[in-house]
């Protein structure tokens, strides 16, 4: 069963990926239709960086994702028998 810490946690990462889906889904679908005078792009970064965050962060979890392999993949290695 899950505590109550480990459910505050879990909720507040739900939160966060809501909040940012939310706002990456703006900044790329809704964002192109709207003028670009509007009030509402100062609160968002240039359109270049839609693309470049996310292969960033593509890029580091596969690094991490590689890492943690291999990792464990010297770990569970077995020393050679001398005969």
């Amino acid at each position: 069963m899950a505590t109550g810490a480990d459910q505050a946690v879990g909720l507040g990462i739900v939160g966060f990926s809501l909040l940012l889906f939310t706002y990456y889904t703006i900044w790329v679908i809704v964002l192109p239709f709207v003028d670009s005078d509007h009030v509402i792009h100062s609160y968002f970064l240039p359109r270049e960086y839609s693309v470049i965050l996310p292969g960033l962060a593509a890029l580091i979890l596969l690094l991490c994702v590689g890492v943690f392999i291999g990792v464990v993949t010297w770990k569970n290695r077995k020393p050679k028998k001398v005969d």
